[in-house]
């Protein structure tokens, strides 16, 4: 799989979410920026996760949305999907929105969007890369904000009660420092974009180590309550690619979709020419005494 927009002339997509809903495969992603220079989110469609056709985008209406959105996170609940984004252009203002679909494709924003963005001294106000994960009784919103410095990027964590509304009013931060931060040399000075899954009663985080195209690569972390995380691995578990392929530059932004036959994918973007093109692919997740593992194509 290969999958890339090209609404701004390039291949470009980043940042995928996807969801099973009425029968469909649904994809949200980051679309390149158009000529006025704003991000937008596109969607697309498919009927066997291989082969996507873009269907739509979630338009820019509201005056936090103004310099552009991206960064999409998706769930069904309630027989809707949910989509939880970020504001793009105001970097330390940048905050997370909701928004609601019936039919995939056309989305109600919530009124008191933006809904969440993390408060502290231990970051800069700022939250993006959001996903979210039904845990208990509480949906927990993950997301990637920075040190005050605005150098280190890191995770934290909200909550809000699983039958709200997901409003501004909703939500309560429940850490009061990072989850998750970079320690390890290849993780340079980033953790960002946690792709959440729950399986046997742990919840795993599947994050992007690294800024773009150092390379950014993707790890994993498991945790029991949410809110405290531990690594299972030291090494990337979904590196870049070799010399001369697809992905040379990058393996990035993971999101794990779990189908409804019990099979797991992680979605992830990539490139091999650092950032002037983006493309979107899949890998397999294979998981043996609940430990994921990459399944290799034959």
């Amino acid at each position: 799989m290969r999958f890339a927009d090209t609404t701004a002339g390039v291949p470009y997509a980043k940042d995928p979410a996807v969801v099973r809903y009425k029968g469909k495969y649904w994809m949200y992603y980051s679309r390149g920026p158009f000529i006025d220079g704003r991000w937008g989110i596109g969607v697309a469609e498919s009927s066997d996760l291989e082969h996507w056709t873009k269907v739509g985008e979630v338009p820019i209406e509201q005056e936090c949305e103004a310099k552009g959105i991206c960064a999409p996170g998706a769930i069904v609940l309630h027989d809707r999907v949910h989509l939880f984004y970020q504001t793009y252009g105001n970097f330390p203002k940048d905050a997370i929105c909701h928004a609601v679909s019936e039919d995939g494709v056309t989305f109600a924003k919530n009124e008191t969007n933006p809904v969440f963005a993390p408060t502290g001294e231990w970051n800069n106000g700022r939250a993006i890369d959001a996903d979210v994960i039904v845990h208990e009784d509480c949906l927990l919103l993950y997301f990637a904000t920075r040190d005050p410095k605005g150098e280190i990027q890191m995770q934290g964590v909200a909550a809000a009660p699983l039958h709200s509304e997901y409003g501004q009013a909703d939500w309560t931060q429940i850490c009061s420092e990072s989850i998750l931060k970079p320690e390890l040399d290849w993780e340079g000075k980033c953790i960002e974009a946690a792709g959440m899954h729950k399986r046997n009663g742990q919840l795993y985080m599947f994050y992007a180590g690294a800024y773009n195209n150092e390379p950014q690569q993707i790890g994993c972390a498991v945790s029991r309550d949410g809110v405290h995380w531990e690594r299972l691995f030291t090494e990337p578990l979904l590196p870049c690619g070799e010399p001369g392929s697809w992905n040379s530059s990058e393996s990035g932004h993971p999101f794990l979709f779990a189908d409804d036959d019990g099979r797991t994918y992680l979605f992830y973007q990539g490139n091999n020419d650092h950032g002037k093109t983006w493309y979107l692919s899949k890998a397999e997740i294979g998981w043996k005494d609940d430990l994921p593992y990459v399944i290799e194509e034959k």
